[in-house]
């Protein structure tokens, strides 16, 4: 069976393992409208066991709340997917994993669950780093179809685990 991800896509999650093992620091992902997306890109790479912790695919808001300790009344205020609650997420990957950096991603993939207020294609996102600052960004990909939002999702992840190693 070949790897369902694209050539670039196994060579950026390669140099990010490689250059996460050079510096002796593990990772973990926090996933809701991404589904496990991102865990499953960096878990394609041989030995990324020394650097990939875990990766929670927390779905539905009770996942949020018992895997990663995300408050209902953050949930209730501001909704799944916000900035407040990816931070949380992140923060929470980090306070249940052995994770030095982690990615949160929460989303409206599509093609429905959108509203005028959280429209398909808004990503929110956080990253957070043991003994840092954790720095959140949001992204509105528009309605290009649920698997171009995850996919851009997916990049943004990369992204974000690349800019942490600077």
């Amino acid at each position: 069976m070949t790897s369902p991800f694209d050539d670039a896509l196994l060579n950026r999650a390669a140099a990010l393992i490689k250059a996460y093992a050079a510096r002796g620091e593990m990772i973990a992902t926090a996933e809701s409208c991404t589904g496990g997306l991102v865990s499953a890109l960096l878990t394609e790479i041989s030995g990324s066991s020394a650097v990939v912790d875990r990766g929670f695919v927390t779905y539905s808001n009770e996942a949020k709340q018992a895997m990663l300790g995300v408050p209902e009344v953050l949930l209730a205020k501001h909704g799944a997917v916000s900035e407040p609650v990816a931070r949380a997420m992140a923060e929470g990957a980090l306070a249940h994993s052995r994770a030095h950096v982690t990615v949160a991603i929460t989303g409206v993939a599509g093609p429905g669950g959108g509203s005028a207020e959280k429209p398909v294609g808004l990503v929110h996102f956080a990253c957070a780093r043991r003994g840092g600052e954790t720095i959140a960004l949001e992204r509105r990909f528009g309605d290009i179809g649920r698997t171009e939002v995850r996919r851009a999702a997916l990049l943004c992840a990369l992204d974000l685990f690349e800019a942490r190693l600077s």
